[in-house]
C-alpha cells in the first residue's frame, strides 16, 4: 500500500487497479508472514502462538531506522534492509553481552526514539 501513495483516489483516477493492488499486497504479506512463522518454529522446534511477540518492535526499527518516515511519503527497500541488518547486529551484540532482554528491548526502543526525532529535524530544515 505504501506504493499506491497517500491519495487512493488519485491513484485509482490515474489508472491503477488500487483494489487488485491492495488484494496482492496484502496476499504477499501473509504469505511471508506464514512462511516467518515456518522458520521460526522449525528453528526453536516448538510451535507456540506467542513465539513472534517482540519482533514487531524490530520490525518497526528497522523500517525507522532504514529512513522511512513515520509520517508517510517516504523510505526505500534498501534502507530497511540497512535498517534490519543495524538493529540484528544490535540485538546480537547485546546478547552476546549477556543483556538481559528488557534492556535490550530498551535501547531498541531508545534507537527508534533517536531516530524519529533526527527524521523530525530533517524534515524541518
Amino acid at each position: 500500500t505504501f506504493a499506491l501513495g497517500s491519495n487512493e483516489e488519485a491513484t485509482r483516477l490515474s489508472g491503477v487497479n488500487v483494489n487488485g493492488w491492495k488484494t496482492s499486497v496484502y496476499t504477499l504479506c501473509g504469505l511471508f508472514s506464514g512462511l516467518a512463522g515456518v522458520v521460526i518454529a522449525s528453528r526453536l522446534n516448538s510451535a507456540q502462538p506467542a513465539l513472534g511477540s517482540g519482533y514487531e518492535l524490530d520490525a518497526i526499527a528497522a523500517v525507522v531506522i532504514g529512513g522511512t518516515s513515520l509520517s508517510g511519503g517516504e523510505g526505500s527497500i534498501l534502507g530497511t534492509i540497512i535498517g534490519a541488518f543495524i538493529i540484528s547486529t544490535l540485538t546480537n551484540g547485546l546478547r552476546i553481552l549477556s543483556v538481559p532482554q528488557e534492556w535490550q528491548m530498551v535501547v531498541t526502543g531508545g534507537i527508534v526514539i533517536l531516530a524519529v526525532f533526527l527524521d523530525i529535524l530533517r524534515r524541518r530544515r
